[in-house]
């Protein structure tokens, strides 16, 4: 069996989402946040179809918002399942090519081994399926896993982290040991290689999700967060990421190029140190669209970026208000290749 994962920068049939209606996950804050989406799919409209997953009742006032963006219903489709979150990335399903047909691999969601209201975006990302579905399992269970937890390079490689995966904290799969990830990302991914980072970012209530830390930015070049404040909770861990970056080889034998991203200053809400990364952008089609928080290190890691991505445009997107949820651009979209 021929198993592939496309990579991002591949060509997608459409970006799915979620409406946001869950107050609790921007305490005292979600009174912008519907303006933000609005604003932010209405960009993403130019370049890629929209699959908006909207419960019935919450569609009047977005669709009044769309209509002052400028969000024209050609620009979308609707889907009427109930959600409890946002972050797409974490619930829908992953596609690959298998055999060259597209196939949605939907691994079992529960909010993270940490929150009790997931049912609901379990369902809603079996549900959007239409087509060939897998359901991955080990020792006759369902493999917990998140989109924002794995990074590929779309030619059989894997960017994940110890910390989410391996962790007694917020264990997702209890027993599973690092060979059993590896054979479980062959089996249903087609990954012949696995890169083990170890710790992500302060801030990112996930345990270490990798799409706040390091990503592919094409089949031999990882971008990685790096801060060089010494004094800093999050410079040891990623320094540690960088060095084991720098240390891997392909199996055909060939250096990763590894390109580091700054970190923005601190943001920190009610005593808590919220996890703000550049590397949490998403790869459309034609466009990079990049968090920003009004930081100089903004344009750095623009221009990096921008580097990076010579055939695109790279645009920034200000989630100054977005992060307050704990997640941003990537983790609130989930990219649909069009596999053929």
């Amino acid at each position: 069996m021929s198993r592939r994962w496309p990579a991002e920068w591949e060509e997608h049939q459409g970006i799915w989402v979620a409406w946001p209606h869950h107050e609790a996950d921007w305490p005292e804050r979600f009174g912008p946040i519907p303006w933000v989406y609005a604003d932010f799919l209405t960009k993403v409209a130019r370049v890629e179809h929209l699959h908006i997953i909207a419960a019935k009742d919450l569609r009047p006032d977005m669709l009044k918002l769309f209509e002052r963006t400028g969000l024209t219903p050609d620009q979308f489709s609707l889907h009427d399942f109930p959600t409890d979150r946002v972050w797409t990335r974490d619930y829908c399903p992953i596609w690959v090519q298998d055999n060259s047909l597209p196939l949605a691999v939907k691994w079992q969601f529960n909010a993270w081994a940490k929150y009790d209201n997931w049912q609901a975006d379990e369902e809603a990302g079996t549900l959007i399926i239409d087509g060939d579905k897998e359901f991955p399992q080990h020792q006759n269970r369902r493999i917990v896993l998140e989109g924002g937890g794995i990074d590929g390079n779309g030619n059989g490689m894997l960017l994940t982290t110890r910390e989410c995966l391996l962790s007694d904290v917020q264990c997702r799969n209890p027993g599973c040991s690092q060979s059993d990830y590896e054979t479980i990302f062959r089996k249903h991914l087609g990954i012949h290689q696995t890169i083990w980072l170890n710790k992500g970012i302060a801030g990112d209530d996930t345990h270490g999700h990798v799409d706040d830390l390091a990503r592919f930015v094409n089949r031999n070049t990882v971008v990685c967060v790096y801060e060089s404040d010494a004094g800093d909770i999050n410079h040891e861990a990623t320094r540690e990421n960088v060095e084991i970056l720098r240390s891997i080889k392909s199996q055909e034998g060939k250096p990763l190029d590894v390109i580091t991203l700054p970190m923005p200053a601190p943001i920190i809400f009610d005593n808590q140190r919220l996890p703000a990364s550049y590397a949490n952008f998403l790869i459309a089609n034609k466009t990079v669209f990049v968090p920003v928080f009004n930081d100089p290190a903004d344009r750095h890691a623009l221009n990096t970026l921008a580097h990076c991505f010579p055939d695109r445009e790279v645009v920034g997107i200000y989630c100054g208000d977005l992060v307050w949820g704990l997640g941003t651009l990537h983790c609130m979209t989930m990219q649909q290749p069009a596999v053929s």
